[in-house]
């Protein structure tokens, strides 16, 4: 008799424990699908605009390679830098006339530079701030359509922060270096853009 009550007991324990790790589960699922924060209208109009620029960019960017050579699974090292040496030069030929703020336009600065003061806070925000500026970055020239010097390392953003900024193809990264935040190709290495001051 004393058995069956602790079976029961211990039964009834367990349920508890799996209907909270259930309920807790299914809490994070949802909050990892919720919606992003509603935006102003201001703010959607910019990010379309941002939007818009990137894919005139990546439409670009793909005339651009089809004329770079070809690298296949066996290309060598010397290949394979000659492929991204001329992609550089390029993409640069391409945008001769490239000039920092043509995507991060003044709207569009404005909601990432709100959305960066806003998501981090108090501790949040200066563990953030440490993380980028200990991040070797000598050797990057903050400078549009130069490259990110590969020597550079780069800095990780959150994916907590990338969820609320305007979303990039796969083609492109946002970067920080010190401050400020660069828009950068990610096979070339090459800076299409730069926000002075992101960070608060």
């Amino acid at each position: 008799m004393k058995k069956q009550r602790y079976f029961c007991l211990a039964v009834l324990l367990s349920s508890l424990v799996w209907g909270v790790a259930l309920a807790f589960g299914q809490k994070t699922q949802n909050a990892a699908l919720a919606e992003p924060a509603v935006v102003s209208p201001a703010d959607k109009a910019a990010i379309e605009t941002f939007e818009k620029q990137v894919k005139a960019y990546i439409e670009l960017r793909n005339n651009v390679r089809e004329n770079a050579p070809k690298l296949s699974k066996d290309s060598t090292p010397e290949q394979i830098h000659a492929y991204r040496t001329t992609l550089e030069q390029s993409l640069r030929n391409a945008r001769p006339n490239a000039k920092r703020g043509e995507f991060f336009v003044p709207a569009t600065a404005d909601y990432i530079r709100r959305t960066l003061k806003t998501e981090f806070q108090g501790k949040d925000r200066q563990e953030l701030r440490e993380q980028i500026f200990e991040t070797e970055t000598q050797g990057v020239v903050l400078r549009v359509n130069y490259t990110y010097a590969q020597t550079a390392e780069f800095s990780e953003m959150p994916a907590t922060l990338l969820a609320k900024l305007p979303q990039l193809p796969k083609e492109l990264r946002y970067r920080f270096v010190g401050r400020n935040m660069l828009l950068v190709d990610r096979e070339s290495d090459v800076i299409i853009d730069i926000m002075p001051d992101a960070l608060p």
